[in-house]
């Protein structure tokens, strides 16, 4: 009978190794799906991997969609790192566009008597507290009744998306907006300032970089982030050293929530300007794929988010200039997941022939 055996303990080569291998997979898997549908694969691979490069303003575009997707992943890293399922960070997102939005309506330029700091401080500091609310329901039913976080997370999506219609076609909606579902369009001193004078790249780029480092002395180089990744890694040795198990669930949800509120933050006060019911477009759940192809660490996390947001513009221009339907970009991001997945268990198993032991032992 077949059974597998684990390796030895993985060096980084081979955990590099296996986001690449399965990259080339999904290309190669990319190439069959494209010529099945009667299409060039080599120009629409080009769409996928040239044009979000090819020009400032394509990389401007690729930010956009990067900067959410990296903030997001960063806090789920550190929730998977603590063996913490947080999978509604798309609730959060959420939860922070709401509460970063509702500032942005009420800070315009006749508030400048009672704000004392930067608006744009305000509207970020309220979607962090937003995800970090929304998250934090999450922990408190862990903590106090012992649920499961994966499915109180993700349910919450739910109602955080349905809380996001409800203000928008109710109490929130534009009196002027012609009844479509959408606020106000924020003040201008309420929004992200642009990096480059015509192109939308803002200044949430430069919030996600300095966070990506800010994380990486945070897991790697302090008590609290050692303690969260021991506890993710051997629950027992953790008790053993006095680490709280309750303080890892609190403070991996929280930080995870705030970070994917800040990414709800930075979208509608950067390219968005507005609350819509567009606003989910799933950075949520696809910043689960970019944390695990990122191999839980910070910088390998800015390469998969890049990876990640090609994916996302390529889908869109092979709808427009193909005629290929936009889910492409969910078959791509399933393609790589699955692909990753099987070549971990390639690097960390080895398959091994036992004979039947009924069989020796009538031998």
């Amino acid at each position: 009978m077949l059974r597998l055996e684990p390796r030895a303990q993985l060096g980084w080569a081979q955990a590099l190794a296996s986001p690449l291998i399965a990259l080339a997979l999904t290309l190669a898997a990319g190439v069959l799906l494209f010529t099945l549908l009667g299409k060039d694969p080599a120009q629409a691979l080009s769409l996928f991997f040239i044009e979000p490069l090819k020009s400032a303003y394509a990389l401007s575009e690729l930010s956009i969609k990067a900067v959410p997707l990296l903030l997001i992943a960063l806090g789920l890293a550190v929730c998977f790192r603590a063996n913490v399922w947080n999978i509604g960070a798309e609730g959060q997102f959420v939860l922070g566009a709401l509460g970063a939005g509702w500032v942005a309506m009420h800070a315009g330029p006749g508030s400048s008597g009672w704000i004392l700091v930067p608006v744009q401080i305000l509207v970020m500091s309220a979607g962090v507290l937003g995800g970090m609310l929304w998250a934090g329901i999450v922990a408190l039913l862990r903590d106090r009744f012992n649920t499961n976080e994966i499915l109180v997370s993700l349910m919450l999506v739910y109602v955080a998306t349905l809380l996001l219609n409800y203000l928008v076609y109710g109490p929130w909606k534009d009196p002027n907006g012609y009844n479509f579902p959408q606020t106000v369009l924020f003040d201008a001193s309420t929004r992200l300032p642009r990096l480059i004078p015509g192109l939308r790249m803002n200044l949430g780029l430069v919030i996600a970089l300095v966070l990506v480092a800010l994380l990486l002395v945070f897991q790697f180089r302090t008590y609290c982030g050692y303690a969260l990744t021991v506890g993710g890694l051997a629950p027992a040795a953790a008790r053993y050293a006095g680490f709280s198990s309750r303080g890892a669930v609190w403070t991996a949800l929280l930080l995870s929530g705030g970070l994917a509120g800040l990414a709800g933050a930075v979208e509608v006060a950067g390219p968005l300007g507005q609350l819509t019911p567009y606003v989910p477009v799933g950075y949520g759940f696809g910043a689960i794929i970019v944390a695990f192809v990122g191999r839980l660490h910070p910088v390998g996390i800015v390469f998969s988010s890049v990876l990640m947001s090609m994916f996302y513009i390529g889908g869109e221009l092979a709808q427009s200039r193909m005629g290929l339907p936009k889910s492409l970009t969910s078959v791509f991001q399933g393609l790589l997941l699955f692909a990753l997945l099987a070549c971990d268990q390639a690097l960390l198993y080895r398959v091994r022939w036992q004979a039947n032991s009924a069989k020796r032992a009538a031998a």
